[in-house]
């Protein structure tokens, strides 16, 4: 029986052993699931409601059992719970308080207690490697990692990693690119995440970051940090773009990227399935990186404007077509490469956009100012486009245009403040015929112009302004490509946002707005900065 006992006890350090090794995991897991699973096969056999523990010496496998029961002067529950002299039975010297040690046979498990057993320990063993594998990836995030091909399902691919399973999504695999099982392939590690069903690890071949990795694996230069990728845009499958730079003077970040008779970026290609790959100086300077970006078309002009966030690029007119590229890939890539919306139109066209604005500049000069012609297009030559630049300029610099003497400088100013007075007298009364509140327009920084636009917006009332988040109210418009359908979409941005606020004018508009809420309440002026800080935090 002894020989029988010690058996089973070497047969239980050895599976615990075993299963540590195969699954990688630390031993005092694997005899701690084995002693949850002892504990709860006890509780099914002795009751449930006790509270039974169990301990499994890791070295010789011996197991003991016991019931942990309180002493207490009236027993409520008998199944842990003594009274006093039973308790001194059990522990001579035990007092009202203490818990003391209720030592149980040995069980032998059943067929059915063995199976529950059995699906404890695989449960916890599951669990543990789920949690070795999760802290083995997530600081992974980032790196090249090598698997092989275990299934291809509904076009999603399923990578061996060796200790865990990796999945390449179909909208990050290479267009065209045929894997099949068995297949050894390289990609980079995107995400890795908890669920429910484990960690799973999001791996991709289609990502920029995939194709920097493989560059710091082919240039020597980049992962010694001598060169830097400041920027990586992708066409997946197509062609490809990245800005480097140097900081060493000496080496050419471009020619090291290339190789010797382009040797390192063929393997980088060879590698992201014929890909073609621009290699492109990086700078500091918008209009250089832009030029830069957009090669091999050649650039004539290029005009960046910084509150819209776009660049317009003017090229000669046999170069439109290699700047925009096959169904727009080159300007598209550009764009992402800079970060910029980017405008793409021949010498014809810009010379046919400035036209018609000197014309439209010209006339409104001509009708509000009531001046002549020559006079209008002489103040628009001059770079005046807006009625408040002529008001507010200084009168000297009105002066010193060629033509122009201080009295006449004066008058243009006078006909100028005049015309923007009759504009605001407009703006009001039509605010005014929308309902908008006169209390509106007290608030810091709003025109009656915008007091239009928020009264055609069904805003005219405080309440109306201060229920409006920062962003709602003067967050810039953006413009996506939706690659899908090919189609632009804009994004209508804040009710003002084509009056250019800034996010602290709109921080202090929404503050002001509010502030009637706590006039009656004390400390009302630190809740209205919070609730500014909440519309500030909303507009992010």
């Amino acid at each position: 029986m002894a020989t029988a006992i010690s058996a089973n006890k070497a047969e239980l350090i050895a599976i615990a052993n075993s299963v540590a090794s195969e699954k990688m995991i630390d031993k005092a897991i694997v005899i701690e699931a084995m002693e949850d699973a002892i504990q709860r096969a006890a509780r099914a056999r002795y009751g449930a409601e006790n509270d039974i523990r169990a301990k499994l010496d890791p070295d010789t496998g011996d197991l003991r059992l016991w019931r942990v029961v309180e002493v207490v002067e009236v027993v409520e529950d008998y199944f842990k719970q003594v009274d006093l002299k039973q308790g001194q039975k059990l522990q001579p010297g035990a007092a009202l308080g203490d818990f003391i040690v209720d030592p149980l046979p040995p069980i032998d498990l059943g067929r059915i207690d063995a199976q529950s057993a059995k699906q404890v320990i695989f449960q916890k063993v599951r669990d543990a490697e789920r949690e070795r594998q999760f802290e083995e990836f997530k600081d992974r995030v980032g790196e090249i990692i090598t698997g092989v091909v275990k299934s291809v399902e509904f076009g999603h691919v399923v990578v061996n990693l060796g200790r865990a399973e990796g999945v390449i999504r179909r909208d990050q695999q290479i267009p065209r690119e045929v894997v099949r099982v068995g297949d050894r392939v390289r990609s980079v590690v995107l995400n890795v995440r908890r669920e429910n069903r484990g960690p799973q690890i999001f791996l991709s071949r289609a990502h920029p970051e995939f194709m920097k990795k493989l560059f710091a694996q082919e240039v020597p230069e980049i992962y010694d940090g001598i060169i830097t990728i400041m920027a990586a845009a992708r066409d997946p499958g197509s062609r490809a773009k990245i800005g480097v730079i140097s900081r060493d003077g000496s080496i050419d970040p471009v020619g090291a990227c290339v190789g010797m008779k382009g040797s390192r970026v063929q393997a980088v290609v060879q590698e992201m399935q014929g890909e073609k790959i621009d290699i492109i100086p990086w700078s500091e300077d918008t209009a250089t990186f832009v030029v830069n970006a957009l090669q091999p078309a050649t650039v004539s002009r290029v005009v960046i404007d910084e509150d819209e966030g776009r660049i317009e690029v003017v090229v000669p007119d046999d170069q439109l077509s290699l700047a925009i590229g096959r169904r727009g890939q080159n300007v598209r890539l550009a764009s992402q490469l800079t970060g910029k919306a980017i405008d793409i139109m021949t010498e014809a066209d810009a010379s046919e956009k400035r036209q018609k604005e000197f014309v439209e500049r010209s006339e409104l000069f001509q009708n509000e100012l009531d001046v002549d012609e020559t006079l209008s297009q002489l103040l628009v030559a001059e770079g005046f486009g807006e009625l408040e630049e002529v008001a507010y300029v200084g009168v000297e610099e009105l002066a010193a245009i060629e033509g122009f003497d201080e009295e006449l400088a004066e008058e243009l100013q006078n006909r100028a403040q005049e015309a923007l007075e009759r504009r605001e007298a407009a703006a009001r009364e039509e605010r005014r015929a929308l309902g908008v509140e006169d209390a509106l327009a007290e608030m810091p920084h709003l025109t009656e112009a915008m007091l239009v636009t928020l009264g055609k917006a069904g805003i005219r009332t405080l309440d109306d302004l201060a229920d409006l988040a920062t962003d709602e109210l003067i967050a810039k418009k953006r413009q996506n490509d939706r690659r899908k359908n090919r189609e632009a979409v804009e994004d209508k941005g804040g009710v003002l946002a084509a009056y250019g606020l800034s996010e602290e004018q709109g921080n202090e508009i929404i503050m002001a707005a509010r502030a009637h809420w706590f006039e009656d309440e004390p400390g009302a002026d630190a809740a209205a900065t919070g609730e500014v800080a909440d519309a500030a935090d909303a507009s992010q």
